[in-house]
């Protein structure tokens, strides 16, 4: 289990999609998915062994967990189990992330197209989540790990502060600050302002110092 699939543990912490105001969390997701591939994309070769922010993540570790991420995201969506996806892609050669990147980013275009997909009850390797949930789970994952890519590697990518700000409404909620430790294995929240940038906020929730 990876450490953001841990974030959500009831539906009633899922966005609400019962309504006309609701937002559609496949929307986010489909930008984080985005965003996670171009940062990957302008990996060097020569960033390959340097540390990231997820410590036990070297680049190279990082980009193949990435792709086992978005491929287990399609998975998931289809109803089949989380565990035929390994947690990472470690047939893929170095350099060769980017490019199995594209079509795991198509096939989670094609399962997550039906929007009936947000009340089905999807297996994560967690539990069992309405596809909401997963949505927000899932675009979480993508954003920290992009982030944490993006300072390893001396990126600097366009932030989407709406979006951040609805991923922070949700794992304040689902990831509490007195929760740290045990079970749940983020490090402890990092202190800052509440001017900060929301990429900042976040992840520093999630216990990486900006």
């Amino acid at each position: 289990m990876n450490k953001t699939e841990q974030l959500i543990e009831t539906p009633s912490d899922s966005p609400r999609t019962d309504d006309a105001s609701s937002f559609d969390p496949r929307t986010d997701l489909a930008a984080a998915v985005e965003l996670a591939g171009r940062t990957l994309a302008a990996v060097r070769p020569e960033q390959y062994d340097a540390p990231t922010p997820c410590e036990e993540f070297d680049v190279r570790r990082l980009s193949s967990h990435l792709v086992a991420v978005v491929r287990r995201i399609s998975v998931i969506g289809r109803g089949e189990d989380p565990f035929s996806v390994p947690s990472f892609a470690d047939e893929i050669a170095d350099g060769g992330w980017a490019a199995a990147w594209v079509p795991g980013a198509r096939e989670v275009a094609e399962v997550w197209a039906d929007p009936g997909i947000l009340g089905r009850q999807l297996r994560l390797p967690m539990g069992v989540l309405p596809g909401a949930a997963a949505a927000a789970v899932y675009t979480h994952e993508l954003t920290v790990h992009t982030w944490d890519l993006a300072r390893a590697t001396g990126q600097d990518p366009e932030w989407d502060p709406a979006l951040i700000e609805r991923v922070i409404g949700v794992v304040r909620r689902a990831l509490p600050a007195e929760t740290r430790g045990g079970r749940i294995p983020f490090a402890e929240v990092v202190a800052v302002g509440p001017e900060a940038p929301a990429i900042d906020r976040l992840v520093a929730w999630a216990g990486r110092r900006p």
